[in-house]
């Protein structure tokens, strides 16, 4: 084959592989073999920091005394989302429901809970786990005549398995506090 009818035929297989791909040169089909599947990507790796797991002493199903012992409500907390959040789902005296996710925010290094409720209450804490206890605190919605009251709430793991949540309110910038609600939480067995 002398040098133009070679090159043109090199040229006419090139011009049919990108023209019609899959066809050789002379005109029979090519196979190839069959690319493999792409890989599904791994899951994320979950919350496992230490940090993630400060709340964890809140997990369960729980009945909820007041201070004289009166069952005030029902709540269970759930791990979510391979440990990144906690779910809370109460119940209370008068049908009252409610829920909340809390979660650990590794960028500002704090916990933040989102609060809402039958009411259509939205409530926004922010916090840390210090000295033993889990302490959110936020602001309430304006009420009616515009008045915003701070609100801080503290979980307290007790040696007896038990936990208080303390909900305490301030209407004048945190100089004093009252409470608003004073709850033992004992394990459903």
């Amino acid at each position: 084959m002398s040098p133009p009818l070679r090159f043109a035929s090199v040229a006419a297989g090139f011009l049919l592989s990108v023209v019609a791909p899959g066809v050789a040169a002379d005109g029979t089909p090519v196979t190839s073999p069959a690319s493999p599947p792409t890989p599904a990507p791994a899951p994320p790796a979950g919350c496992t920091a230490p940090e993630h797991r400060q709340f964890d002493f809140w997990l369960g199903d729980w009945v909820v005394r007041g201070p004289a012992g009166r069952i005030v409500g029902e709540n269970r907390i759930v791990s979510l989302h391979k440990g990144c959040v906690l779910y809370e789902s109460w119940t209370g005296a008068g049908a009252f429901t409610g829920s909340s996710l809390n979660v650990y925010d590794a960028a500002t290094k704090k916990w933040h809970q989102t609060w809402v409720d039958v009411s259509g209450a939205l409530l926004l804490l922010d916090g840390e786990f210090t000295d033993g206890r889990m302490v959110l605190a936020g602001r309430s919605p304006p009420d009616a005549q515009g008045n915003v009251a701070l609100q801080r709430i503290t979980w307290s793991p007790l040696a007896d398995g038990r936990v208080r949540q303390l909900w305490e309110t301030s209407a004048d910038a945190g100089k004093t506090w009252t409470t608003a609600f004073d709850g033992y939480y004992s394990k459903v067995k």
